[in-house]
C-alpha cells in the first residue's frame, strides 16, 4: 500500500540558479544540498556515470510527512541530458501545485520579478475546485508550476484544519 508522498522532483540545467529562484522568488527553504557521486544512485537512475548535484527544499512552517522536504531539484554533473520542449499535453511531462490563500498577491508578486506565467489567476467554473483560481507559471527550466486558491469555504476549511493539527 501507498502510505505518503516523499517528494517531488525536477531535473534542472544549473542547480545554482535554480536554488536561488526556488528560495528568492518562490519562498520555499532549503534544507540541504548533497552531491551523489555513489554506487547505489547509480543503480537508481540506471546510468553507470551518474553524477548528480541535489538540493532538496520544504514550504516554510507546512507540517512535514514522511520527509523532511517535499521538492528535490537535481542536476545531473554527468552525464548532461538534452534540453526538450516542456509542454505539459506532452506524455510524462509534469506539474507541481502550490496550494495557496493569496494567489492575486503572489501573481502580482512574482510578475514583478519578471516570472513568465501561462496565464493569470481565473476562476474555476467546474469541478471540484469550483470557486477557486488557479493559474500556470514556470520554473527557470521551464518546469510548469501551479498555484491554486482553494474556493473561499474549501479554504477556511483547510485553514481550520491546519489550526487544530
Amino acid at each position: 500500500m501507498i502510505i505518503g508522498v516523499l517528494h517531488f522532483s525536477f531535473t534542472v540545467s544549473d542547480i545554482e540558479k535554480s536554488v536561488k529562484w526556488y528560495t528568492d522568488v518562490l519562498g520555499l527553504e532549503l534544507v540541504n544540498r548533497q552531491r551523489q557521486d555513489n554506487d547505489y544512485t547509480k543503480k537508481l537512475v540506471g546510468m553507470p556515470e551518474a553524477i548528480l548535484e541535489v538540493a532538496r527544499f520544504r514550504i516554510p512552517e507546512a507540517p512535514l510527512d514522511a520527509s523532511d522536504h517535499i521538492v528535490e531539484l537535481v542536476q545531473y554533473i554527468a552525464p548532461i541530458g538534452k534540453v526538450v520542449p516542456l509542454v505539459t499535453n506532452t506524455p510524462g511531462i509534469a506539474h507541481f501545485a502550490f496550494l495557496v490563500d493569496d494567489i492575486l498577491e503572489r501573481f502580482n508578486r512574482l510578475s514583478g520579478l519578471g516570472v513568465s506565467f501561462r496565464n493569470p489567476p481565473v476562476t474555476i467554473t467546474e469541478g471540484t475546485n469550483r470557486g477557486g483560481m488557479v493559474c500556470y507559471f514556470h520554473g527557470p527550466d521551464g518546469e510548469t508550476l501551479e498555484f491554486l486558491q482553494p474556493s473561499p469555504e474549501k479554504l477556511q476549511s483547510i485553514l481550520h484544519n491546519k489550526r487544530e493539527n
